[in-house]
């Protein structure tokens, strides 16, 4: 197997998303539970992410439901329908929901965070525009004061990629674009397919080996 790998640090990437307007309901108001945590948990469905992620940063605010959905130009059953899963965001729904919360919109599609994460392609949110053949997913916030360095990685069947430690605190995040793989991090094993992503501890030893011809992924190095 062949690789290229460096040791390195950030760049940042982000996504935003929008939703079409429906008819009128009820608005709520922002609830008791104001102070506590509403972060997705492991589990959900996507649309159940951005449904508590929304909630999540609405209550932040201290806006009603309605507030939110008029500043957003959308309905107040269209966002209802949001805040309880059942509705279907497009990009530009959440790019105008972001703006009405003055957030970036990553804030509405962050994953819970976790040491080691393998998210498979079609179980990630994703955000279909209403305009143009076009799909943005967002895979990983840029954190504050981080940079990220990105690499082209093409790699072939054979012998594994033995990768030292990076600086203490270093986080790799891998996509996978062509072929196949599996990534050996913390004593597990974890196999990756065509757009899935994972996110492990680079500073902990870890092997890369293709499982197929022609394979190749991005690497985004994080480091603070």
């Amino acid at each position: 197997m062949s690789s290229r790998r460096h040791d390195s640090t950030p760049d940042d990437l982000s996504a935003d998303v929008s939703i079409r307007p429906s008819a009128d309901a009820p608005a709520d108001l922002p609830d008791a539970s104001a102070g506590r945590s509403a972060d997705p948990a492991p589990g959900l469905s996507p649309s159940e992410q951005i449904a508590a992620a929304l909630k999540r940063e609405r209550v932040r605010a201290g806006l009603s439901l309605s507030e939110v959905a008029r500043r957003a130009g959308i309905g107040k059953s269209t966002m209802s329908g949001l805040e309880t899963g059942t509705g279907n965001p497009s990009l530009e729904t959440m790019w105008a929901l972001a703006a009405a919360l003055d957030i970036p919109l990553a804030r509405l599609l962050d994953p819970p965070p976790h040491e080691v994460a393998l998210q498979h392609v079609g179980e990630m949110p994703s955000l279909p525009s209403t305009t143009a053949n076009y799909v943005a997913t967002l895979l990983s916030p840029s954190p504050a004061h981080s940079r990220r360095d990105i690499y082209f990685i093409q790699a072939e069947p054979g012998e594994p990629r033995e990768s030292q430690p990076h600086p203490q605190g270093t986080i790799e995040h891998v996509i996978l674009g062509n072929g196949a793989a599996r990534i050996e991090v913390l004593g597990q094993s974890f196999e990756l397919g065509v757009g899935d992503y994972l996110t492990h501890p680079g500073d902990q030893p870890h092997r890369f080996t293709a499982l197929a011809p022609g394979t190749n992924a991005v690497f985004v190095v994080e480091s603070t």
